[in-house]
């Protein structure tokens, strides 16, 4: 089996489906891929919905068995034979100890999603699928004396879980410090590179957000940024479903006028980041080239980061500069307040002793130990 890119007709939009060995889609698969591309998935999406399907019915194969028909002790086992190399999945070689796990445990975390997700939709589609991936419980569990809307017509009805996951060690987000982002910055040969991460360190936006930009997203009299959800050319998205706009600095907009100014001239592009050297010349500035780009600049510079880590270094600077979380997560795009809180928890700890010590907590004290 393999997973196959796939081009709409008369659409610019892309999907992907998983072909057999007879090089046909695989029905169920091809079924829930095409749902999730009418629901306007993201097409990042669907592909990582594709691979991961792909290994289930891989796993099914394998063992003789009908994804309609499976056990709880079968996935138990796809869990396991995730984790093995691909080379010794087929039970021929055997695995020492030693031998690093293939797929981290968040990776398979996330195709247990999936397949949940995949089952879910094969039962509202009347697919005699059973209870594989959910067990039914009660509701009405809710921590404190919170309860939510309607609760007193629904308390009683079953609630869906995922009954299987692995625990996940929790990573604190990768941050660059001052003087690192600097040394990038100073590494840029062009003022389009150099605005592009100043654009990332500055509104702490996505990489595909700022690949997404056009000119008139940029409000140089307010000196605001305006995130929007569209279709782009360079199939750069954003994740946030609805638009939003952050504060940006007036150095940041001085160097886009100069980026304009030295640089862009009199192209006729909507798009702020667009090729001036590479080809196609004009089009918009893509994901390959931008990751060519911070590859180069890993050498010149010595710095190992990636794009995403302005974003995880934008946000922690505001949080330590003493922006309240709720404004944060607006300015992240983040939907819910708890997913600020979840990922950049560790700055409550961290920074909680020098907030302390500023308040003179640890000094002047009237009671001694």
């Amino acid at each position: 089996m393999f997973v196959q890119r796939v081009v709409l007709p008369a659409s610019p939009l892309e999907s992907w489906t998983v072909l057999g060995e007879d090089d046909v889609p695989v029905g169920p698969i091809e079924r829930y891929l095409a749902y999730l591309t009418d629901i306007e998935r993201s097409p990042n999406t669907i592909k990582a919905y594709a691979h991961d399907l792909k290994d289930w019915f891989a796993f099914l194969a394998g063992r003789g068995l009908d994804w309609r028909e499976v056990r709880l002790e079968d996935l138990g086992e796809f869990v396991a034979w995730l984790r093995l190399p691909p080379m010794a999945r087929d039970g021929t070689v055997a695995v020492l100890p030693s031998v690093q796990r293939h797929c981290t445990e968040s990776t398979v975390n996330r195709k247990l999603s999936a397949l949940s997700a995949f089952y879910t939709h094969a039962a509202r589609h009347g697919v005699d699928v059973g209870e594989l991936l959910v067990t039914w419980q009660p509701a009405g569990r809710h921590g404190g004396g919170w309860k939510p809307f309607l609760y007193h017509i629904s308390k009683n009805a079953p609630v869906a879980r995922r009954t299987i996951a692995l625990k996940v060690p929790k990573k604190l987000p990768r941050v660059l410090t001052v003087a690192e982002v600097q040394a990038v910055l100073d590494a840029c040969e062009h003022l389009r590179d150099r605005l592009l991460f100043a654009v990332l360190y500055d509104s702490g936006c996505r990489i595909g957000e700022a690949l997404g930009l056009r000119h008139g997203d940029l409000a140089v009299a307010e000196r605001e940024l305006t995130v929007c959800r569209r279709d782009n050319d360079n199939g750069a998205r954003s994740k946030s479903v609805s638009a939003r706009t952050v504060p940006v600095s007036g150095e940041l907009l001085r160097l886009y006028a100069d980026y304009l100014h030295h640089e862009y001239g009199d192209l006729d592009s909507d798009y702020v980041f667009v090729n001036l050297w590479g080809r196609p010349h004009g089009h918009p500035l893509a994901y390959p080239a931008v990751y060519d780009l911070v590859r180069r600049l890993r050498r010149r510079t010595g710095i190992d980061f990636d794009p995403h880590w302005w974003r995880h270094t934008a946000a922690t600077r505001m949080l330590r500069d003493g922006v309240p979380i709720e404004v944060v997560s607006r300015l992240l795009g983040h939907v819910h307040v708890t997913t600020t809180a979840a990922v950049y928890g560790h700055l409550t700890v961290e920074d909680a002793r020098r907030v302390l010590e500023q308040a003179g907590w640890f000094t002047g004290r009237e009671v001694r130990w």
